[in-house]
């Protein structure tokens, strides 16, 4: 066998040379930032070099100004106007400025997480008078699901409203019961009963909830009163109705059930003893004359003043409003 062929002297000799020439020439080794040149393994940093660009130290500039209009739109975008670079005359920070500054990059400021508004009018008196209520007066309430049918076909059928329907029922109630429109005064420790009904009609208005009397309602019928508390309503949103008439009323109905709402507990009208709620009609299985059938139904309720009424009494007054309001053709009658 032949031994391997070594590679000429010459060749290896040649390789040798060229290392060498190449290790005299200038490298570029590659680094995060710039770059150096290496000679002879010998590095020396070389000289860096940027496009310029003018700086100004913020600290150094006085406090940003600008306009009136101008403060006014950059507080409504939520811009800070020490970050804006001026350009107007004298370093005046100008529309076109808040322009540039409000960008999609320019983070608006956060909304504040609450508000504050101080209560006055209306709704001032209502808190008041309702605070007043509930901590002095011992509040109960019971409620009922009345099968109003009859009584929505004839308010349908009829220039007579539900409201009123139901008011004539409140209204027929309140002679077998007549503590219900009496006023209980803890100074004396005395009883007032008074010799009319004088119905208030909850009304909800912008300013606030008030309470509208119709004064000796027990002598109207069905109709009269549909007017009178159409009137009262129309009267209270135009704050046109007379200081008797805010505050005669002895007994009061709330028609919560506009809201949508089955019914609700409310808080006595101060001075009364009994506030009727009307929660929404809803269609409900029921049964009627033996059979389950689909009826409108609605959840009577009334909170009442303990110390005048016990349940007994205030479950009677309930319950002969529901008799009426399921034989309507009473609620008519005189």
């Amino acid at each position: 066998m032949s031994a391997p062929v070594s590679a000429p002297e010459t060749n290896l000799t040649a390789q040798a040379e060229a290392a060498a020439a190449a290790d005299d020439k200038p490298e570029k080794v590659s680094v995060l930032v710039g770059h150096i040149t290496v000679h002879g393994g010998k590095p020396t940093r070389a000289k860096r070099s940027w496009d310029a660009e003018p700086f100004e130290r913020v600290e150094l500039r006085g406090p940003n100004r600008a306009m009136p209009p101008v403060r006014k739109l950059a507080k409504e975008r939520g811009i800070d106007l020490q970050s804006v670079r001026p350009s107007g005359a004298d370093g005046l920070v100008t529309r076109a400025d808040l322009e540039t500054a409000g960008t999609p990059s320019a983070a608006p400021q956060a909304a504040p997480a609450s508000t504050r508004e101080k209560v006055t009018g209306l709704r001032k008196h209502t808190a008041a008078a309702m605070s007043q209520s509930a901590l002095t007066v011992p509040h109960a309430a019971t409620f009922h699901q009345v099968d109003v049918t009859e009584t929505l076909a004839l308010a349908k059928s009829s220039d007579a409203s539900f409201l009123a329907l139901a008011s004539r029922a409140i209204l027929l109630a309140a002679k077998r019961w007549p503590d219900v429109t009496s006023s209980f005064h803890a100074d004396t420790n005395e009883l007032e009963r008074f010799a009319h009904v004088n119905l208030g009609i909850a009304v909800s208005t912008d300013r606030g909830l008030v309470v509208a009397s119709v004064d000796e309602a027990e002598g109207m019928g069905a109709v009269e009163l549909t007017e009178q508390i159409k009137d009262r309503a129309v009267r209270a949103r135009e704050s046109t109705l007379s200081m008797a008439e805010l505050t005669s009323s002895n007994i009061t109905i709330s028609n919560v059930g506009v809201f949508g709402v089955d019914g609700g507990i409310p808080i006595l009208n101060p001075g009364e003893s009994a506030i009727i709620a009307l929660g929404a009609i809803r269609k409900l299985p029921w049964n009627h004359r033996g059979e389950i059938v689909l009826r409108d139904v609605c959840t009577v309720t009334i909170s009442f003043d303990h110390r005048v009424l016990d349940g007994r009494e205030a479950a009677g007054f309930l319950a002969d409003i529901a008799a009426v309001l399921e034989r309507p053709a009473l609620a008519l009658a005189r």
